[in-house]
């Protein structure tokens, strides 16, 4: 059996980082660059979850270090008695803490579940604006692809680019956020090429909701904040759902 990979993404990244075996990301826990509020995509589960919320996974990237004691001798009195004793520290009450659950730090939020959840709607908008991308992008064509007329779609640079869209709207459904890259390509290059040829044909509002709905794709796949995933999630929906408009009732 292949071993498990995984896609990890802390509070601070843009995008996800990966794929790294265990061994990798037992080396990246001991350098600090994974906790327990980094969070990792769950292929099974299909979301993002936190490492401190894997008992299993948390055990090997942080197992628990046994506590040294020292006996004490009978023979020689202590200087060091104090009425009061103090509990040690272990590795499961600094656990405890940083994720909220000790009395001085129940008030701290686990961050870990707004960036799954923000990583999640940024996946669902990415989907659905290159599916209507595409659409739109096919339809007037739609005549020329019945009849079997390929050589005339090379000549109908729209039908190439939403085949591109539909070919990453399955991408996407499969949850393959390493796609992520060329999403970000695809949305630059329709940002540039669609706005600029509607414009020089005079049709500035088709040009303004290419350009905004490709903005909206390509920040929908870097913010890992839930309010800039909602902006951006506006825009991508907004402008494509315009553009499609314009380009099929026109």
């Amino acid at each position: 059996m292949d071993p498990q990979e995984y896609y990890i993404r802390n509070e601070s990244d843009t995008e996800a980082r990966g794929p790294f075996d265990i061994e990798q990301l037992v080396s990246l826990a001991e350098n600090g660059q994974v906790t327990d509020d980094t969070v990792y995509y769950d292929g099974e589960a299909e979301q993002w979850v936190s490492v401190g919320s894997d008992a299993e996974l948390k055990s090997q990237l942080f197992p628990e270090k046994k506590k040294l004691t020292v006996k004490a001798r009978e023979d020689i009195p202590s200087l060091n008695e104090t009425e009061e004793t103090v509990p040690p520290i272990e590795v499961a009450d600094m656990l405890a803490a940083a994720e909220g659950r000790t009395e001085d730090t129940k008030d701290k939020k686990d961050v870990s579940e707004d960036l799954a959840r923000a990583a999640k709607i940024g996946m669902q908008c990415s989907t659905a604006a290159v599916l209507i991308s595409g659409l739109a992008l096919i339809s007037p064509s739609i005549d020329t692809i019945v009849a079997g007329n390929y050589p005339k779609l090379l000549q109908q640079p729209f039908v190439i680019l939403g085949a591109v869209d539909l070919f990453i709207f399955i991408c996407l459904m499969l949850q393959a956020a390493a796609i992520y890259p060329f999403v970000r390509f695809r949305a630059a290059l329709g940002a540039g090429f669609l706005g600029i040829f509607f414009y020089t044909q005079g049709d500035a509002q088709t040009a303004l909701a290419a350009v905004a709905g490709s903005v909206g794709l390509y920040f929908s796949t870097i913010f890992t904040n839930l309010a800039a995933i909602l902006l951006a999630m506006v825009l991508a929906l907004g402008g494509m759902g315009y553009f499609a408009y314009a380009l099929l009732t026109t």
